[in-house]
């Protein structure tokens, strides 16, 4: 048996591994709340509306664990990803469900006792809850115990991204439980004050931290009473607020990547045919997609029953490639934010609480289409240390090499002198072929662009 090591702050129980399963511990002091959690219906409901990971007790005897009461196997979620790599409307998505989520077990006698961004993960193109263990017997004429953390998890990082820059949800590297509302406030322009729902969940709660002792969350008023009518109107403002932030990106260069310039219409049916052609010949069941855009790519995958990772560090692409998703109802993609010059490290304690990039499932293969030339002209990055990072992420490689003369290299060598001589067919193939054997080598016919289809050696 391994315990996950990034489940330990739960005195209510923990993850752990077994025969290369994933069970969750449920210890005898959360007796009353996990019954009651099955009894009152309000896990089936949740399971029936599509809102929480399901599970099935299995036999807590054949594990030697001191002061266990259950053990749990919850449907495994594929891949785990942090709200730090989240686009806007997901991040949202996620907030807005654990609001409905706190309004259903309300109903049922329940509450959530913490509110954190990292109970969500996506699966099948929609966020879902996966702490089982985060529901408590709801707490008569209290305060909810979770609405600080939802407003540092969730309202903060979508007011700062909204109002502020798109990119600032990258400070849960920094804050690991959220945004601080006295950070928030700083940053929010003067506007934001005359938002109903902004001046009450952060500048006035803000200030309520700062005059009142602040015990789990909460403000340490024993006299008040906060009745379940409170509770509800406090959860419906705050879903109203959250609601009421928009991030407009007003596209960039490279959210219309396929409608500019060199990408005209044939040069795209021939790279669509090609990448379709070789998936049917590998048959991979998850991919990378590096620098994915909107997704055009990824969804050739999709559409064949791939799994796709699909990367890419321009909000404004990543954003496009959700909502794309969740118009088209396509369960197969997962946009995620990844500079590869700067990937997610490892965080938390002992920084084993977030997994960096490299330390989380691995794909089949990774495409890199149309990026290369970005790493090693505006990063500066040598060939070889690109085919050896990639060659550590999957035994698969579809790569595009676009050569100094392309229209779009050109737009990035304007503000660059060209010390890239060196940056050319013969030495990207040599440094290549250190670490693959190249398979498949096409030129696009209506370009210089390259294509390779390359295998681990």
């Amino acid at each position: 048996m391994r315990r996950i090591e990034s489940s330990f702050q739960d005195p209510a129980g923990y993850m752990f591994e077994y025969d290369e399963e994933l069970f969750r511990a449920v210890n005898q002091s959360y007796k009353p709340d996990y019954d009651h959690l099955l009894s009152s219906g309000l896990y089936q409901k949740l399971v029936d509306l599509g809102l929480i990971v399901s599970f099935e007790e299995v036999d807590p005897s054949s594990f030697c664990i001191p002061g266990l009461y259950k053990v749990l196997k919850p449907l495994r979620v594929n891949f785990i990803s942090y709200p730090y790599e989240w686009a806007f409307d997901m991040l949202k998505d996620a907030a807005l469900l654990t609001l409905k989520i706190q309004k259903i077990a309300l109903e049922y006698g329940m509450s959530l006792k913490d509110a954190s961004a990292f109970n969500i993960q996506f699966r099948n193109g929609k966020p879902i809850f996966i702490d089982t263990l985060s529901f408590e017997l709801y707490p008569t004429n209290q305060p909810w115990v979770a609405y600080r953390q939802f407003c540092q998890h969730f309202l903060s990082p979508l007011a700062v991204m909204a109002n502020v820059e798109i990119g600032l949800n990258r400070l849960f590297i920094i804050y690991i439980d959220g945004i601080p509302l006295n950070i928030a406030t700083r940053m929010l322009p003067w506007k934001c004050r005359f938002s109903l729902g902004l001046f009450l969940h952060i500048y006035l709660h803000s200030r309520a931290q700062k005059k009142y002792e602040i015990h789990n969350g909460q403000i340490a008023n024993k006299d008040r009473k906060f009745t379940l009518a409170s509770m509800k109107v406090l959860i419906d403002s705050l879903k109203t607020t959250v609601e009421k932030q928009r991030w407009n990106s007003g596209g960039t260069e490279w959210s219309n990547y396929n409608e500019n310039g060199v990408h005209k219409k044939e040069y795209v049916e021939f790279k669509t045919k090609l990448i379709s052609d070789w998936l049917d010949v590998l048959k991979p069941n998850v991919i990378w997609d590096l620098g994915s855009n909107d997704g055009y790519y990824s969804r050739i995958a999709e559409k064949k029953g791939i799994d796709v990772i699909s990367y890419d560090l321009d909000h404004a692409c990543l954003n496009m490639n959700y909502v794309l998703n969740r118009q088209n109802e396509e369960s197969k993609i997962l946009p995620l934010f990844l500079d590869l010059l700067n990937p997610s490290p490892s965080l938390g304690w002992r920084g084993t609480e977030r997994s960096s990039f490299y330390n989380r499932n691995k794909p089949d293969l990774v495409m890199a289409l149309a990026l290369i030339h970005h790493l090693v002209i505006s990063g500066n990055i040598p060939l070889d240390s690109i085919a050896f990072d990639f060659s550590r992420l999957a035994e698969y490689l579809i790569i595009e090499f676009i050569p100094l003369e392309d229209e779009k290299v050109k737009i990035l060598l304007q503000k660059r002198k060209n010390y890239f001589s060196e940056y050319n067919q013969n030495q990207f193939e040599r440094i290549f072929s250190k670490y693959y054997l190249i398979e498949k080598r096409e030129l696009s016919f209506c370009n210089s662009r390259i294509f390779y289809l390359m295998k681990i050696k």
